[in-house]
């Protein structure tokens, strides 16, 4: 499978990626909250947690959207769309010990981190959208450090906003109920079982949506 094919599952599959940034909204509101009318402590859990719920919680929506929220077994992009998502809680642990000696500075060098987090997105969904939606948090982030310590206190809402914006515009056509995406047709280069021969497979478990047969749940081979 060539990088450009992997790309168009990974955009139909997770729907431009958009219930990332959606869920991402939800959850610095929570913090930016936990921040002006609680505590630091209770803004770090939030965000802390809640970074390490994204991905689950993102293709949860997609879920309910009906259709495939998981690329099929074996993609190859399937392990680095996971990778890519944990790497914000750990990015935060660095947040966070900022954030005990500084806690104006949390919400600001958070959103660095989760902005530099969406730089690999650029690659993973083939969007280019997403490094502008990487410069735009990073902005935010290091102006409040270093250029306007006013907006430190507020850093949190304005990303919750520029999280949501960008929400809208990286929304793609998912996969149809039934429909099989471009890497399992005829005549590609399989990375899971897939097309010829039809075979049947007695009492086997359903194949993800993407590569189930719409009349019949048979496995089908990729040729070598």
């Amino acid at each position: 499978m060539d990088i450009e094919t992997a790309q168009a599952d990974v955009r139909r599959v997770y729907r431009g990626g958009f219930s990332g940034p959606l869920v991402s909204a939800v959850i610095w509101a929570a913090a930016s909250a936990g921040f002006r009318w609680g505590s630091i402590e209770l803004s770090m859990g939030v965000l802390f947690l809640g970074g390490m719920l994204i991905f689950p919680l993102s293709s949860l929506v997609l879920k309910m959207m009906g259709g495939p929220a998981f690329l099929p077994r074996g993609h190859p992009s399937a392990a680095l769309a996971m990778q890519s998502a944990f790497t914000v809680p750990l990015g935060l642990l660095v947040a966070i010990a900022l954030g005990s000696v500084a806690p104006s500075l949390f919400l600001p060098a958070s959103l660095i981190i989760v902005g530099a987090h969406y730089l690999t997105f650029i690659s993973l969904y083939g969007m280019r959208l997403y490094g502008v939606l990487a410069g735009a948090l990073v902005a935010v982030g290091a102006v409040a450090m270093f250029a306007l310590p006013a907006l430190r206190d507020v850093s949190g809402w304005i990303g919750t906003v520029v999280l949501l914006a960008f929400s809208v515009p990286l929304q793609a056509p998912g996969i149809p109920t039934g429909a099989v995406p471009p890497s399992c047709r005829r005549g590609t280069e399989g990375w899971m079982p897939c097309p010829c021969p039809i075979l049947r497979v007695p009492g086997s478990a359903p194949m993800p949506t993407g590569c189930r047969t719409r009349s019949t749940n048979r496995r089908r081979r990729c040729p070598r």
